[in-house]
């Protein structure tokens, strides 16, 4: 018998029924949406003062659209890429994971868990019930590229 989900399986069972995202992945999102939602986040990140990476991916995690803005961090540019992939992969918020590792405990089990970003600022994009693609942001804290990443996220439900 083959115990290699045994410590994923934990880890989900110890963030809790409500942190796992039940959706199922959709269609992935396009080059056309994903530079909407990016602006969006761009967007918002000029009007607070952030400067800000944004990269969008596809269910699979892999790159569909990447925007960063002049004097952002040159280390923001792969953790918006991790913090997307994070949230495609694993079909929940990055967030999820930095509430569990700073919950200790169990929790700390986050940390075997290979592409599993436990920083706020990468978001499933959910388009009719599915998962297609995600968000992830980074340039400012934590709590900031989750607001930015929120915008554009929102921006998929926008005319």
């Amino acid at each position: 018998m083959n115990h290699k989900w045994l410590p994923t399986w934990l880890l989900f069972a110890a963030l809790g029924a409500g942190a796992q995202m039940p959706n199922p992945y959709g269609l992935s999102v396009g080059a056309d949406t994903a530079k909407k939602l990016a602006a969006a986040a761009i967007a918002e990140s000029g009007k607070n003062g952030w400067n800000m990476a944004v990269a969008i991916v596809d269910t699979n995690g892999d790159l569909v659209y990447f925007e960063k803005m002049d004097a952002t961090q040159l280390g923001s540019v792969d953790v918006s890429l991790d913090k997307a992939r994070s949230a495609a992969r694993y079909k929940r918020p990055t967030k999820v994971f930095q509430d569990a590792l700073a919950a200790g405990g169990d929790g700390l089990r986050i940390l075997r868990l290979q592409g599993a970003t436990p920083v706020e600022g990468g978001l499933p994009l959910l388009a009719d019930g599915k998962i297609i693609g995600a968000i992830g942001c980074s340039g400012a804290t934590s709590q900031q590229d989750g607001v930015a990443c929120k915008a554009g996220a929102d921006a998929l439900n926008t005319k």
